[in-house]
């Protein structure tokens, strides 16, 4: 494995499992799943165990991408664990760089906000989809198919 990932947003519900699901589904399509290990969790711990947002997981079962995880909270460990930690607003940015300070050198992970690898926007956050209706989804869905294309093509050549 030479690449591990780990998506976050707040609750682990929504944006994060989304991109995971997005980022396997890209993986997939290339025959590359070998080469990756890819995981999502949260900066709260409020969803933990739950399947992702019954909604998001319509939204992406329309475009043929499945939304396998189970909500899980960050953890020190996943500092250590993992090569890249992709965050989906700046609130969940701030938290992950407060908890690796917190980790201090142990903390070996680079931390970037996941819309840095997208081409198709000027925007910088993934927008929070629950409080909102189905356009949301589709376009944090939308948003997450191009970070990831970035990301993955970003990865593919570091080879």
């Amino acid at each position: 494995m030479s690449h591990r990932l780990l998506f976050v947003c707040l609750g682990n519900i929504c944006r994060s499992p989304a991109a995971e699901g997005v980022f396997l589904h890209q993986l997939k399509i290339q025959g590359l799943e070998s080469q990756f290990l890819v995981d999502s969790a949260g900066t709260g711990g409020w969803h933990v165990g739950n399947r992702a947002d019954a909604r998001m997981r319509a939204a992406a079962k329309q475009r043929g991408i499945d939304l396998p995880s189970r909500a899980r909270q960050i953890s020190m460990e996943d500092l250590k664990s993992f090569d890249l930690i992709l965050t989906m607003d700046d609130d969940n940015l701030r938290n992950v760089q407060a908890l690796a300070k917190e980790a201090g050198g142990s903390a070996s992970a680079l931390i970037k906000p996941m819309l840095s690898y997208a081409s198709q926007t000027t925007i910088t956050e993934v927008p929070d989809p629950y409080y909102g209706g189905d356009a949301g989804f589709e376009q944090v869905l939308d948003l997450l198919e191009d970070a990831c294309q970035g990301l993955l093509s970003e990865l593919s050549t570091q080879e």
